[in-house]
């Protein structure tokens, strides 16, 4: 590989959805999916259907977020779902459940029998902490409370793969395909490492091969540069938002004594966050979670 390799942000939406999610993508989505879903042998997946997003949404070209996931079907109809969140909203597991639940209910149409509904697998691939557990892969199936290896259904599978996790571990296993991909996507890895996955997993190279397209198509490149701005203005007018509130609130000196002034100054912060996030259009729901005000007192902001 030379020595220039070009690389932009893998988890950029809109490269994902080029590199992974379009119909041609088909040997980098297999490869992905054999990878989480640890299928090899004779149980790996040989077939895949991509439900592509044909057209960009007009606010991913005016570089405003939007979410551009990639929906795939397998031999066996099961169905699947792939969403890269790069800023923590605080809703991932109802986020994973609600697009689970939306793919499983596209599974049936009227008088079909229940038990036609095919299974949907869910993966996340997350840019933050978010598990409390370690591993930087984690997947949730139903299983019995008491009796923990007796599995209900296995129409549901939510996958999670934390890239702050993954960065974190200190020798990369480059035999592993799904830390292949990983080393892939995370745009922090050293270009000596990019160029070691290359050389060794073909499927990566065709994933190359599309970023480099989208760097050779300036309409493309605009977009991708237009939503990497807009990520940064959004985390920036968020912490523009708390270091005021904060200051405001040590000024005006609400409460009496440092301690707490910090308490009301942080205080004054979310309620500043808050209102960046009303401004956006954010749900009250989310704004609540991030901020951990009340849904009352974000109404009246």
């Amino acid at each position: 590989m030379a020595e220039t390799l070009s690389r932009l942000n893998a988890l950029n939406d809109l490269v994902f959805l080029k590199i992974m999610g379009e119909k041609g993508d088909e040997q980098q989505l297999i490869s992905f999916l054999n990878a989480v879903l640890n299928r090899t042998g004779n149980g790996s997946i040989s077939e895949v259907e991509i439900i592509e997003n044909k057209e960009l949404p007009p606010d991913i070209l005016n570089g405003k977020l939007s979410k551009l996931d990639i929906r795939a079907k397998l031999k066996d109809d099961t169905r699947v779902n792939i969403e890269v969140q790069l800023k923590n909203q605080y809703n991932m597991r109802e986020r994973s459940l609600f697009y689970w639940a939306k793919e499983y209910g596209k599974g049936i149409s009227p008088g079909q029998d229940y038990r036609e509904l095919p299974a949907v697998i869910v993966i996340n691939i997350l840019d933050f902490n978010y598990i409390k557990l370690d591993d930087f892969h984690t997947s949730f199936h139903l299983y019995e409370d008491t009796h923990k290896d007796y599995r209900l259904t296995g129409v549901l599978e939510i996958h999670y793969i934390e890239m702050v996790k993954f960065r974190k571990v200190n020798k990369k296993d480059m035999n592993n395909p799904l830390q292949r991909w990983l080393v892939y996507f995370d745009k922090h890895s050293g270009i000596e490492q990019v160029q070691e996955v290359l050389i060794m997993d073909t499927a990566i190279q065709a994933a190359q091969a599309k970023m480099e397209m989208i760097q050779r198509d300036p309409a493309l490149l605009h977009a991708y540069e237009m939503f990497e701005l807009s990520l940064y203005d959004h985390e920036m007018s968020l912490r523009g938002a708390l270091e005021e509130g904060m200051r405001k609130g040590m000024q005006e000196g609400k409460l009496e004594g440092k301690q707490e002034g910090m308490r009301e100054g942080k205080q004054e912060g979310m309620r500043e966050v808050a209102k960046a996030l009303k401004a956006s259009g954010d749900a009250f729901e989310k704004i609540a979670g991030i901020t951990g005000l009340s849904l009352d007192e974000i109404a009246h902001l």
